[in-house]
């Protein structure tokens, strides 16, 4: 069975700090919603030449900046109001610090949407796309498992998640490869080619903000901080806690 916990919230006497805690998950789970969708627009503005998409993808961004604020600011009056302790005080925490990578998330659409703009304008599309296709549907798909993970306060999908991160990485080096010999080949190519590389490296960036959200689910639910832990030792932890 996977390793979830989500009995061990909302079960207080209050029942006002159950609505305020689960109000904080809602509401997160929303804008991971929103910056999911930012992504995902944001691509299909490169792929289309879609200029109208792609600038519509950076209008939305200022909508990610306020329910980042938005949301900083219910945890920290449960934090102020409640004082909640363990358990409690991890989620809390934690959707704080996972709202900042949410957020950073929105930034790289923006930078894609922004380089999706400047790639329409230039006409005919540079080779590249099949490999930045590939990598958006990973770190998209990491993405969706990380949030997941937190709905369901699930560590084990929460390590999956972290285990991907090798993979992602290995792709993309090997996509900047390919761009590097377009480019050798016709260096009419290198314009394009480097805002493909840039979009390369938000997409890659992604991948590095879903691994910091399954990270933080894998704290909350096991109450130790993996930041700086090994993959090994990270699966030794789950693994343990789930037998």
């Amino acid at each position: 069975m996977p390793h979830t916990k989500d009995e061990t919230y909302g079960d207080h006497t209050s029942h006002a700090f159950n609505d305020e805690l689960m109000e904080l998950k809602a509401q997160f789970l929303k804008m991971g919603g929103l910056v999911e969708q930012q992504v995902e627009n944001a691509v299909q503005a490169l792929m289309d030449s879609d200029g109208h998409l792609a600038d519509e993808t950076r209008t939305r961004d200022r909508e990610v900046d306020q329910m980042e604020m938005d949301l900083d600011e219910v945890a920290t009056l449960i934090i102020a109001r409640r004082q909640p302790t363990a358990r409690d005080l991890r989620l809390v925490v934690s959707v704080i610090k996972m709202v900042a990578d949410l957020e950073r998330v929105g930034d790289e659409a923006k930078k894609i949407a922004k380089l999706a703009l400047q790639l329409s304008e230039e006409g005919q599309a540079p080779r590249g796309y099949i490999e930045v296709r590939h990598i958006s549907n990973h770190v998209l798909g990491m993405l969706h498992e990380a949030l997941d993970s937190f709905a369901r306060l699930d560590a084990s999908q929460a390590l999956r998640v972290k285990k991907e991160d090798k993979n992602v990485d290995a792709e993309y080096q090997a996509a900047a490869r390919t761009l590097l010999t377009f480019m050798m080949e016709d260096t009419r190519n290198i314009s394009r080619c480097m805002s493909l590389m840039w979009v390369l490296r938000a997409l890659e960036r992604v991948g590095d903000h879903a691994c910091n959200i399954a990270e933080n689910v894998i704290f909350m639910v096991e109450g130790e901080d993996v930041r700086h832990t090994s993959l090994e030792d990270m699966e030794k932890l789950v693994t343990q806690d789930n037998s």
